[in-house]
């Protein structure tokens, strides 16, 4: 970051700000489409609900165990991206990224994104992540990288589906214990996404064009089932056939759970082994090679290995 914090400079050679009219233009028609008003925040009042809305959220015991709204002040006066989405005048979702480097230059890491209980299904996080993605793109950004826990089926699909990223990296334990309503009791596993904002792949999710993979077809044609499930409980493979898979370069298949998020309360033990079992069959075939290829609604993780892998 220039250190006037004025990222209108900083670009991604790998993204064409021309982009960012085309992604506005369908952000601004999802919002639209659902109702709802999506803008950047910076004014006290509005971060201050901000804060109070994550921690609502995350239904966590104060507000800093989240965000609170000086640390939202810092980033929104930096240039960081700080937004709302709010319909009929009441709040219903936020987001906060913040840029970053690494080896491959800059990119945007998106930190939170929260939308109101019950309202997962409602289109109001995929409007928000399209506001993000045209706010990037308008700036010559061409990636957004964020964590989210791999046991969640419905951010699974949201996240490789419905915005087209892809998980690059799986992450053991990432941000240590954690005691907000929603992680705590859990060890705190990540897959790190990459959401290259400029690909194909993300411009066909964001037109729904971007079809799904079919985990019962792969699965006639041979694919390996990695991780299965049973009665809800997870059923692994072993090295072996994992090691097999591989040199043969057959997709793998892995299932998660229906509703880890019921189950942890309910049955923490089982929840327990799912964690377990995923970070050894994603974690081991990250390490085989393999990369992913998307996720079934049906709860299964598609992976291929190509054919220049080692």
């Amino acid at each position: 970051m220039n250190p006037t914090g004025n990222v209108d400079t900083v670009r991604n050679e790998a993204a064409d700000p021309t982009l960012g009219d085309e992604a506005s233009r369908l952000a601004e028609k999802a919002a639209a489409g659902h109702g709802l008003d999506v803008r950047e925040v910076d004014s006290l009042p509005e971060l201050n609900q901000l804060a109070q809305f994550f921690m609502d959220v995350w239904s966590a015991p104060n507000i800093d165990h989240v965000i609170n709204c000086a640390t939202l002040r810092a980033l929104a006066h930096g240039g960081n991206y700080v937004a709302a989405a709010y319909r009929g005048g009441d709040l219903v979702g936020g987001a906060v990224a913040f840029l970053g480097m690494d080896a491959d230059g800059i990119q945007l890491l998106s930190h939170l994104a929260g939308v109101l209980p019950g309202g997962q299904s409602k289109g109001v996080g995929r409007v928000l992540k399209q506001h993000q993605r045209a706010w990037a793109l308008r700036r010559g950004i061409g990636r957004i990288c964020w964590t989210f826990d791999p046991l969640v089926s419905r951010n699974a699909y949201f996240n490789l589906q419905k915005l087209g990223a892809l998980p690059v990296a799986y992450l053991p334990n990432f941000y240590g214990a954690l005691d907000d309503g929603i992680n705590a009791g859990d060890a705190t596993d990540r897959l790190w996404l990459r959401w290259e904002t400029a690909s194909k792949r993300a411009t066909d999710a964001a037109l729904d064009d971007l079809a799904d993979p079919d985990a019962a077809a792969l699965r006639a044609a041979g694919a390996v089932v990695l991780l299965d499930r049973s009665d809800d409980r997870p059923v692994t493979s072993d090295d072996p056939t994992l090691a097999a898979a591989a040199a043969a370069r057959t997709p793998l298949l892995v299932a998660v759970p229906a509703d880890i998020e019921r189950m942890r309360p309910d049955r923490p033990a089982t929840a327990s082994a799912w964690r377990e079992a995923l970070r050894w069959a994603l974690d081991g075939a990250l390490a085989a090679g393999y990369r992913f290829e998307g996720f079934d609604r049906a709860g299964w993780y598609v992976l291929v290995r190509d054919e220049g892998s080692a």
